[in-house]
């Protein structure tokens, strides 16, 4: 029976290869020729991929995109908000043009469309794959009913650095976190099948080291060594084509002394060569002609370089558009490079199944009644309730008890246009709900919501403008500071309990929105001192999109819950955790600094050849005024449920070959509450040809524990997790000793050690 079975597999595997090879072979059939037909400058539209110009509805024809479209000069129209826009704008190109090529249309779904979860950073701490996974399939869903087939995301920068702004869009600063999260990512958006109408093509960004830009200032500068980019920057990255991603955008920052968009070595070496990427390559906004700026040639040699690395399509730049004629008559780049730019796009174009239907996402009838629907808004607040992480929680404050009079203050508790954070821009704010209307709400008729706003965001009118862009403005309140503090303690006098919803506005994070200073505005932390003064129990509520430096806070108020921005749900989403009636379970993806003087910091450092014993020893590598830790670290999170670790153990200390290993630990709930860990198990390689981290994540769980459960966790290792890059970037494992540990984070952890020879 087994054999029959074996065979009955084996014969289905066949023919599913075969069917899999029929199917491609038709497809580059089709593009041959197609490509066959096209002049020259029909291929050179392909590769141009302009913003739209808003037209307005019935007018598309004497819009400023028109005449390019029809002339054939047009790939891909990006940032177009309608799907009747999107349909009229597809039909004038099928019909307008000669060879009625439909186009892609493309747009920033990067936390969501309609439906808007957390923040990037804020879903990665999670560490919850399905979920994160689930969010994509919905924004994927939502963008597609609305026309939209392509999106710029995900973007898997690592960082280090919480003054960059885009801290708030990747997820955080570990590889292999950000590596699973990249897989969910691209399979959520794209599923099984990019062919069906609810499906769209990711584009994994910004290829690469974006993350590292020097000072934390955006587009800045980038250089590290080749073996910290493969060991440290590249996975995640690689992981997104690993799982089959069909694009990737380049970075604005160079590599190796060479912008990205112009790179050969990382493109069409690393990318292309090694990682055996098939699909295309798109710049980022303007990010070929910038390499101008950069300084290593005039507008037509950096289109030309371009191209040469292996760059396929130009977003905005029209450089390939208007320049590659003369380029190629001057023999500077050849015609086989322009066809096999313009044969990468078409096979998208036909993977997405818009030869056979150019109007496959351009339906209506999804559009009013798959976008922002009630299930999608109830799977936001779920998702964002499991984001949030509890940094602070002395003598279980949280969860508020019922029939309490709360005094909710600041500047972000009534700011519904924030809720969505940076890089939101399919969201309506204006259907958002906010902390004050989610607690009031939550709350009911079992306790008491009181409202004062307490300040503005900042005392700085011009400052606050810059954090509140692209339709997240806040209305400034005229009274002066010490008008809104004193309102703010007064309507505090009568609580039980104060909520103060404090942090950065929505734009105080994203692209070009790094800073300097990690401290809560100055006149927040004015507002909080007062409120901790009427002796008031006092629950900070923190909004924002990157690590800040909290050290005061932590020491003075007993109470922090950090809710990111939590999305279109966000007001319920933090009612209900505060309330108790979801147990928060988020657990950090980036370390938080004592102060910006620590940045760069992350667990996984190497250790120096004078490491740090105990705070402070001269000659030894520390600082004088400050501690090496982070105020909370990489994998922290605590629960309103307390759990205990035991019997840690592993299957063998001494192995040999590819066996594989497991480990083992019970984690029980020791509480009344039930709950959610994320259980982590970190790799130390003791001693390697080259020096290798203090501890690496290597595997998590995350598990349901009712109160008094204990459930053993089971992780399996294998050579495949011991595996680096060395200094000849050969990707390998050492024999040698290993220490292996678990724990609730990466600092509190067990450690076994083992020896694996090879």
């Amino acid at each position: 029976m087994k054999n029959k079975m074996l065979m009955v597999f084996t014969l289905l595997m066949v023919n599913y290869s075969f069917a899999q090879i029929s199917k491609q072979a038709t497809m580059h059939a089709f593009v041959n020729q197609l490509l066959a037909k096209m002049t020259l400058e029909e291929k050179l539209g392909q590769l141009n991929l302009p913003a739209s110009s808003d037209f307005v509805t019935g007018a598309v024809s004497s819009s400023d995109i028109a005449q390019k479209v029809k002339d054939g000069k047009v790939g891909g129209v990006f940032n177009i908000r309608s799907v009747t826009k999107i349909k009229e704008l597809q039909e004038y190109a099928v019909k307008n043009t000669r060879l009625h090529i439909p186009l892609l249309f493309g747009m920033d779904v990067i936390h969501g469309y309609k439906t808007i979860f957390p923040i990037p950073l804020g879903m990665s701490a999670t560490w919850d794959m399905s979920l994160i996974e689930r969010s994509a399939r919905i924004a994927a869903s939502e963008a597609s009913a609305d026309g939209i087939m392509w999106t710029f995301s995900p973007m898997v920068d690592l960082t280090r650095d919480p003054r960059w702004g885009r801290t708030s869009e990747g997820n955080g600063e570990d590889a292999f976190l950000s590596s699973a999260i990249a897989k969910a990512m691209v399979h959520g958006y794209q599923g099984d099948d990019l062919s069906l109408k609810n499906t769209i093509m990711s584009c994994v960004k910004h290829y690469a080291l974006y993350g590292a830009a020097e000072g934390g200032r955006d587009y800045n500068t980038t250089d590290m060594s080749r073996i910290r980019m493969y060991n440290e920057y590249f996975p995640p990255y690689k992981a997104a084509v690993d799982a089959g991603v069909k694009s990737v955008m380049v970075s604005f920052n160079e590599i190796d002394g060479v912008p990205a968009s112009g790179n050969k070595w990382l493109v069409d070496d690393v990318l292309r060569k090694q990682w055996k990427f098939n699909g295309f390559v798109v710049s980022d906004y303007t990010g070929i002609p910038e390499m101008v700026n950069h300084g290593i040639g005039d507008f037509k040699t950096v289109n030309e370089k371009a191209l040469l690395a292996g760059v396929d399509m130009d977003m905005v730049g029209e450089g390939f558009l208007n320049m590659f004629k003369k380029s190629l008559k001057e023999g500077k780049i050849t015609q086989a490079q322009i066809d096999k730019a313009c044969e990468r796009i078409l096979i998208s174009k036909y993977e997405l199944g818009l030869f056979d239907d150019p109007y496959r996402y351009c339906d209506e009838k999804r559009s009013a009644t798959e976008v922002f629907t009630p299930k999608n808004r109830m799977d936001a607040r779920e998702i964002a309730a499991q984001s949030f992480v509890l940094l602070k929680n002395n003598n279980n404050l949280l969860p508020l008890a019922k029939g309490k009079k709360i005094a909710l203050v600041g500047p972000l508790a009534n700011a519904k246009e924030n809720m969505t954070g940076t890089w939101s821009v399919g969201a309506d704010n204006s259907k958002s709900i906010s902390l004050l209307q989610g607690l009031t709400e939550v709350v009911g008729s079992y306790g008491k919501v009181s409202y004062a706003a307490g300040s503005n965001l900042e005392d700085d009118a011009e400052l606050q403008k810059r954090e509140t862009m692209f339709g997240k403005e806040m209305a400034r309140d005229n009274r002066t500071a010490e008008q809104l503090l004193q309102e703010a303690v007064t309507v505090s006098a009568d609580a039980d309990v104060i909520v103060a919803a404090l942090g950065e506005g929505a734009e105080s994070s994203g692209e070009s929105a790094s800073r300097s200073n990690l401290d809560l505005p100055a006149v927040q932390q004015k507002l909080l001192k007062a409120l901790l003064a009427t002796g008031k129990p006092v629950v900070l509520v923190l909004f924002n999109g990157r690590p800040l430096t909290l050290t005061w806070e932590d020491a003075n108020v007993p109470a922090i819950l950090d809710v990111w921005f939590g999305g279109s749900e966000a007001g319920y989403a933090i009612a209900d955790v505060l309330m108790g009636k979801v147990n928060p379970s988020g657990k950090l993806s980036m370390s938080f600094p004592q102060n910006v003087g620590q940045i760069p910091l992350y667990y996984n450092h190497k250790n120096t050849g004078r490491p740090l014993g105990k705070w402070f020893s001269k000659f030894q590598s520390n600082y004088l005024d400050v501690s090496n830790e982070p105020l909370y670290s990489f994998g922290y999170g605590l629960s309103y449920s307390k759990f205990e670790y035991s019997h840690f153990a592993v299957s063998d200390t001494l192995l040999k070959g590819n066996k594989k290993l497991t480990a083992t630990v019970e984690v029980k709930n020791t509480s009344n509450t039930a709950g959610k860990e994320v259980v982590q198990m970190y790799i130390r390689d003791v001693v390697g040809s080259v020096t290798r981290p203090v501890e690496e994540l290597k595997g998590f769980q995350k598990i349901d524990l009712a109160s008094g459960e204990t459930k053993k966790v089971i992780f399996e290792i294998t050579p495949e997790l011991l595996k680096f890059y060395n200094t000849d970037l050969k990707y390998d494992w050492e024999s040698g000793d290993f220490q292996i540990m678990v724990g609730p984070n990466s600092r509190e952890v067990q450690k076994l050690k083992i020896n694996w020879t090879k």
